[in-house]
């Protein structure tokens, strides 16, 4: 008889050879349809195609209900015939054309928006830039020289800058006080940008005049605004690179490619509507 180890041990490797033995493949069948085998893999291959909120549903259930489903299609499509007409010809090229596009597509940029590339991108892009000032300000708009010089008397008489752009301010800032919140240079027209660079916080400066009139500015505060964070504009980043590499992917294979194109000026382009064409 075997000792009790030698029976485990042997008991082992017989499970450890069952497990191997029946170890599901892509090719393992999960049901049959007049002959026809719907296979492990044509369900992995289907869940792949799924919108992410069916893949979350539990897999028992994705299981079950993907081998039915596929059951199903593969009933409808013997019930269709095996000949396939000009249209159906057309449409499955269509088909396969757009899958592996994408899929050339895909395989030529997967490395394009990598974390080591958008680290590279950020660094290049912000890691020497200085902080920039932004400015916290207000204004009062009117349309006459006349008119800012005496608000600005009433301003340095005492009366609140908030409560003088309310009642005469011109544009839509009037109804908060003139106040046009934190800014950067290059954002305001240049006649106001130089005022608010030159000057001094709490300290009303104008009559300046733009292409809108004539503005009173009252700047609050000023701050630095330093680069932002790798993971605010990650998102940012990772869609330009992306976008890079598709240009750059799409118009290698088109400047190796031999693209022949017949004169087509004489084609009605509304032709494309004429669908009774893909039955011909």
């Amino acid at each position: 008889m075997l000792k009790l180890s030698s029976f485990c041990a042997v008991l082992a490797l017989s499970a450890g050879m069952s497990a191997a033995q029946t170890a599901p493949t892509a090719d393992t069948v999960l049901a049959t349809v007049n002959g026809v085998n719907i296979t492990l893999g044509d369900v992995i291959v289907t869940r792949e195609g799924l919108p992410e909120q069916y893949k979350a549903l539990p897999d028992e259930q994705l299981f079950t209900g993907l081998v039915d489903q596929l059951v199903q299609q593969e009933v409808l499509r013997q019930s269709a015939g095996e000949a396939l007409s000009p249209r159906q010809t057309r449409a499955l090229a269509a088909l396969q054309r757009n899958y592996l596009a994408n899929e050339s597509l895909l395989s030529g940029i997967k490395d394009a928006a990598s974390d080591a590339a958008v680290q590279k991108a950020y660094d290049e892009k912000y890691a020497h830039i200085d902080p920039a000032t932004e400015y916290h300000a207000a204004h009062i708009l009117v349309d006459s020289e006349e008119k800012a010089k005496q608000l600005m008397v009433e301003i340095q008489g005492g009366k609140d800058f908030a409560e003088v752009a309310k009642t005469n301010s011109l544009d839509g800032s009037s109804a908060n006080g003139g106040d046009l919140g934190w800014f950067g240079l290059g954002v305001m027209v240049k006649p106001f940008e130089d005022a608010v660079i030159a000057a001094k916080v709490g300290e009303p400066v104008g009559p300046i005049q733009s292409d809108f009139g004539w503005h009173l500015i009252l700047v609050s505060e000023t701050r630095n605004k330093a680069a932002p964070a790798l993971e605010e504009v990650k998102p940012q980043i990772a869609a330009e690179l992306q976008k890079t590499a598709i240009d750059a992917f799409i118009k290698t294979k088109m400047d190796a490619a031999k693209v022949e194109r017949p004169d087509i000026t004489a084609i009605d382009p509304a032709v494309i509507k004429d669908t009774a064409l893909l039955d011909k």
